[in-house]
């Protein structure tokens, strides 16, 4: 299809400027006439038949049944009449692609894990809905200028069925730069080629360059025969979630969940253990003690304390029985009573005495 779109597509959406093209399609900025919002429409350049248009349309209306915060949403799918081509209609996001953002410089390691946390997560959800991406790559994430996160294209390569496949004359179709070796190899792909690519993404934007650069053919092979280089520079542990996500085999690799875990775990402040809270110690003047907010100790003093009180107030018995004074008692009970009563009871209470303290 040539860039002349026509002015009205499916006789609702109205074409504007081109935000962009790939290989195989072009993404519009379009009015969606019948309810009045600004869309994304990208239509595909393809001669398909009438059975893949319906396969299209299956899969993307599975798509639209996805919902994620970090999901460019799709809203619409279609095909003209006649050889028209297929096109799906889009949630718009106003902002830059992480292919544009990197032309800035890398990013700083945080950022990168804040990043690889968000695009975890979502991989995680359509993962769980079934779906593998194929194509995640730098110009598929989406990042508006109030800091959100979007991974866009979510099942087209799978809806095309062209991305990340080999053409029988040996040409490979899609973004070879990020592609994960079983794509190269042309074997089964699962979830795990997604972590792959994701990961390559990720080292990307700490680098500021691809890993595998050169032509797609040379890019494809180079992953046969090399890793990728991790720097060993990195505070950890980005680096070893790197590492492994770019296993060679899949099975290596973590799966997206546990990847969002572990970019989490970096970005998680590490707080001193007693650490007074910033407004109890703002309160005080900067003198708060720690152990204001530390967890109470257990109270390990109350049984002896019992013990020793005991031992003294019969102490205190024995000594006013010994001294006799003006206004005491005539008969003092001190249990158990043995002997005779007064002075003569004494060595017998002492007996007492002595047999509670060491008993």
């Amino acid at each position: 299809m040539s860039d002349a779109a026509p002015p009205l597509l499916g006789g609702r959406y109205r074409l504007g400027r081109r935000l962009g093209h790939g290989g195989m399609s072009v993404v519009y900025r379009a009015l969606d006439t019948r309810l009045g919002r600004p869309v994304a429409v990208k239509v595909f350049r393809s001669d398909a038949d009438e059975t893949s248009r319906r396969r299209f349309e299956d899969e993307a209306r599975l798509l639209a049944g996805l919902s994620h915060p970090g999901l460019v949403a799709v809203h619409d799918a279609g095909a003209e009449s006649g050889e028209g081509e297929p096109y799906l209609v889009m949630q718009l996001v106003e902002g830059r692609t992480l292919t544009s953002v990197l032309a800035d410089g890398p990013l700083e390691p945080e950022r990168v894990a804040e990043l690889g946390r968000r695009l975890s997560e979502v991989l995680a959800y359509v993962h769980g809905n079934g779906i593998v991406h194929r194509d995640v790559k730098p110009s598929n994430v989406l990042i508006t200028e109030d800091g959100r996160v979007f991974l866009a294209d979510f099942g087209i390569s799978r809806l095309a069925d062209a991305v990340g496949r080999m053409t029988d004359s040996g040409i490979i179709m899609g973004s070879a730069h990020y592609m994960a070796p079983e794509q190269v190899r042309d074997d089964e792909i699962g979830y795990a080629a997604d972590v792959y690519s994701l990961g390559l993404v990720l080292l990307e934007c700490l680098t500021g360059r691809a890993e595998y650069d050169g032509s797609q053919a040379e890019a494809a092979v180079a992953r046969l025969t090399r890793g990728p280089r991790v720097p060993e520079s990195l505070p950890q542990p980005l680096g070893e979630v790197l590492r492994t996500m770019t296993a060679y085999e899949p099975d290596e690799r973590p799966a997206a969940a546990r990847c969002a875990r572990s970019f989490a775990a970096e970005l998680a402040p590490e707080a001193p253990e007693s650490e007074p809270s910033r407004q109890e110690s703002a309160g005080s003047g900067g003198t708060q003690e720690y152990h204001a907010v530390a967890e109470p100790r257990p109270r390990r003093r109350a049984p002896l304390l019992g013990v020793g009180l005991g031992l003294l107030l019969l102490l205190v018995v024995a000594v006013l029985l010994l001294v006799p004074g003006r206004g005491a008692p005539d008969r003092p009970v001190l249990p158990p009573e043995s002997g005779p009563p007064g002075i003569g009871r004494l060595p017998s209470d002492l007996a007492n005495l002595d047999g509670l303290v060491r008993g």
